[in-house]
């Protein structure tokens, strides 16, 4: 689906290509025939592309850096047309300076954050995971008894965390064009510009309200907890035969 003429991807590659200090920009994606569309568009873009697990979304990450022979990701979500390039700057500083296990944005409007994330810590969590659909991923990897996590509170101004601007349902991609109408075809509209647009037509957010963010049940998050807290030890184990 195209966003005032560019496919989401593309919008999504855009803004990336804005991001700072990243040696190279790898778009993830399965081995399922029907992906074959977002290789081609990789190639056209100028950057790399990586087929892996159709369902297991962390292995394909971790195989993809290792393939690339990364050392940290920054994991930009393909239905984040609006992802914070700002942010994710804030992000890519951090791992410069501290270099984390894992690093995250708090309070962002959902799908306008991204993720660092040491490669290590990835090959950790494919050894310890007990799931295998991982779309949801970041509870797994988010605890800081184990990694060393760091958290970035964003400022009152961007703190919308109940906001949706992403494109899981058709109502949302209708939502996110009708932002993008506002804009010419070649910008790249910072997450500011859209957050003063919804101030001026906070009308835009009946097109979407209607649809809640998928999370992970509070018995898996509670099942993840569980895990961590009686195999602390072996986990520890594993994350030192790696690090």
């Amino acid at each position: 689906m195209d966003l005032n003429g560019k496919p989401i991807v593309v919008r999504v590659i855009e803004r990336a290509q804005k991001v700072y200090n990243i040696d190279d920009i790898i778009l993830c994606t399965s081995t399922n025939k029907q992906d074959k569309p977002l290789t081609d568009i990789a190639l056209k873009s100028n950057i790399h592309y990586y087929l892996g697990s159709e369902e297991d979304v962390l292995k394909r990450l971790t195989d993809a850096s290792n393939f690339y022979g990364l050392d940290y990701v920054l994991s930009i979500t393909g239905e984040n047309p609006l992802f914070s390039v700002t942010h994710a700057n804030r992000v890519v500083d951090t791992i410069i300076e501290e270099e984390p296990d894992f690093t995250y944005l708090e309070g962002l409007p959902i799908g306008c954050g991204v993720s660092g994330i040491k490669v290590k810590a990835l090959e950790v969590i494919c050894k310890i995971k007990k799931v295998i659909d991982t779309e949801i991923w970041g509870p797994l990897i988010n605890q800081p008894s184990i990694f060393d996590v760091h958290k970035i509170v964003v400022n009152e101004f961007y703190r919308k965390p109940d906001l949706r601007i992403t494109t899981d349902y058709i109502e949302d991609y209708q939502f996110i064009n009708t932002l993008f109408s506002h804009f010419e075809p070649d910008d790249i509209p910072s997450l500011a510009s859209i957050m003063e647009l919804l101030d001026t037509h906070s009308e835009y957010l009946e097109i979407h309200k209607e649809r809640e963010q998928e999370e992970l049940s509070e018995n898996k998050l509670s099942e993840i907890k569980s895990f961590y807290i009686n195999n602390k030890d072996q986990v520890e184990e594993i994350k030192n035969s790696i690090y």
